[in-house]
């Protein structure tokens, strides 16, 4: 079969299949008569054939971190709702959290894959980043991080920081905090910023002592908890990076009897559906991770079609959402 033989049984002409292939303009009457064709014979248009006549894959390359998280699965989720409306297939490139593996698959995409565009959910930046960066062929939108020269879309990890902590040192003398490295700018450094600075809002300082660094598992939490209670200090408030880190901050403090909220207060950033179902619910903040997926799949798509690369970066808001991990509840 071919577009010929699709014509001539739905009784329209050529140009009008191939306009209904691309998503150009046909009639209700002249479309419905060409799916009961296509339909009925099972034809699918040669996608290298399309290739050749147009210029375009109708391919995305979509490099992840980590393909079971939460977060990432709700920024796929967005992503591929725009681009499959649009006529796009992904293709998925988890790094595993590797950023060898992620350069990797950055000069795959630019050397040997044949992709439209990338979005590149990123976590750091290295010399390495750069260049494999600079050298697609293909417009990029970076996703939860920034990277001036790129289109990107971001979550505003030090406004949800800050906003998230002070609802624990309102009630908290002694705050403690856990976090990851800092060369991830977003989860790292930009979260750590908006914790050091509501504890100085509130007139607390911070020793180095009560800084820990973990990665982004619930082990880690665990472990970076049971560190801070083994060097015998005193804290009445947990502050994580992530709730991962904080599910496994609450399972260290419960095997060690330490009651939550009542004596130590715990909060994280991310709001996984875990946050609303384990003992006590966790205090936290809503990432609209869904639509930054979308809007970065829009932008990518804008950018695929012009020809003039035009720079924009979209912080995403947030909501703090209060639950039973904070000393707000006793009072209810």
């Amino acid at each position: 079969m071919d577009i010929k033989q699709i014509a001539e049984m739905a009784g329209v002409s050529r140009a009008t299949v191939s306009r209904y292939f691309n998503n150009g303009y046909v009639s209700q009457e002249k479309r419905a008569a060409i799916a009961r064709v296509i339909k009925k014979t099972g034809y699918a248009p040669s996608r290298q054939a399309k290739t050749l006549r147009t210029g375009k894959s109708g391919l995305v390359g979509v490099i992840i971190p980590k393909i079971n998280s939460a977060s990432v699965s709700r920024m796929v989720a967005g992503i591929t709702s725009v681009l499959n409306e649009a006529g796009y297939q992904l293709l998925l490139a988890n790094t595993d959290n590797d950023a060898k593996v992620e350069v990797d698959f950055l000069k795959l995409f630019a050397e040997r894959s044949n992709v439209d565009g990338v979005i590149l959910v990123a976590t750091v930046f290295t010399r390495a980043h750069r260049e494999a960066i600079s050298a697609l062929p293909v417009p990029l939108v970076v996703l939860d991080q920034v990277l001036p020269g790129y289109c990107s879309v971001y979550q505003d990890d030090y406004g949800a920081m800050r906003d998230v902590a002070d609802l624990a040192l309102r009630t908290s003398a002694h705050p403690a905090y856990i976090g990851v490295l800092e060369e991830d700018v977003a989860a790292g450094s930009e979260r750590r910023r908006g914790y050091l600075d509501a504890c100085r809002a509130h007139g607390i300082e911070v020793s180095d002592d009560r800084l820990l660094v973990t990665d982004f598992s619930i082990d880690g939490g665990y472990s970076a908890c049971e560190q801070l209670l083994a060097r015998g200090l005193e804290f009445d408030a947990l502050v994580c990076a992530t709730d991962s880190i904080a599910y496994g901050a609450l399972t260290c403090l419960r095997e060690h009897e330490r009651a939550v909220p009542r004596e130590v207060q715990v909060v994280g950033i991310g709001d996984s559906e875990l946050s609303q179902v384990i003992t006590p619910r966790l205090t936290t903040v809503h990432y609209h991770y869904k639509t930054s997926g979308i809007e970065a799949a829009r932008m990518l798509l804008g950018l695929m079609a012009s020809t003039e690369g035009v720079w924009r970066e979209t912080k995403m808001g947030y909501d703090v959402v209060e639950r039973d991990s904070t000393s707000a509840c006793l009072s209810e």
